[in-house]
């Protein structure tokens, strides 16, 4: 009984893990369809899919200056962020996370949102897979393409249309540090008219593109 058991574990982990291979090398280059995210979104979604040569690079530094300053050296997973998150949630109030940009394209692909131990356990195996397997840039691409950016709006260039009714090609500084300032929670957080703590944060990133810039933090992308 234990025996069957123990191989039909091992017969499940393995297809599991062929499956998570085969999904994670295609979307290396084709664009993910859909996301459960999509999926279970009340309103009528928007989304278009453009590659990172059509996105401006304001907002690839602004995404770095406000999601993961540590994009470009890290293997997927920021440790230090991590256990500020826990020590802060320790604390009580608001919680935090400690996600990285890969994190974050990893459970907005493949999984789902919310939290959980076995959730996390599962975005650590994906996250481990594109950082090998995808590389930076195309992290980056597909990240900037699923990420909701608004109600029922997905990625940059919809966002970009919804916000300012053009391509996000041609984002200014401000137009993008808005977007990252709202990235969190695009739902809550105002775009177009940012008051309080979004406009402060926005002016915030604003200020730490040019960090970006200047120390090459977003370097892995375009090198």
């Amino acid at each position: 009984m234990l025996l069957r058991i123990a191989k039909l574990l091992a017969k499940i982990v393995l297809w599991f893990v062929g499956l998570s291979l085969a999904f994670v090398v295609l979307f290396k280059f084709v664009p993910p369809p859909i996301t459960a995210t999509m999926l279970m979104d009340e309103n009528s979604v928007t989304k278009d899919w453009e590659p990172l040569s059509n996105i401006d690079r304001n907002l690839v530094t602004a995404v770095i200056a406000a999601e993961d300053g540590k994009f470009c050296s890290h293997n997927g997973f920021d440790a230090e962020a991590i256990e500020e998150a826990i020590r802060k949630n320790a604390q009580g109030g608001r919680i935090r996370g400690g996600s990285t940009i890969s994190q974050q394209t990893a459970k907005n692909v493949f999984l789902w949102q919310g939290g959980g131990y076995i959730r996390k356990g599962f975005e650590a195996w994906f996250t481990f897979l594109i950082e090998n397997i995808w590389g930076k840039r195309r992290i980056m691409e597909v990240y900037l393409n699923v990420a909701e950016t608004g109600i029922g709006t997905y990625g940059a260039e919809a966002g970009a249309q919804r916000y300012f009714n053009h391509s996000a090609a041609r984002l200014s500084k401000s137009e993008a540090s808005r977007m990252a300032a709202a990235l969190p929670l695009p739902k809550e957080r105002s775009v177009t008219n940012p008051a309080g703590f979004t406009r402060r944060y926005g002016n915030t990133i604003a200020s730490r593109m040019g960090v970006v810039r200047r120390d090459g933090l977003d370097s892995c992308v375009y090198e």
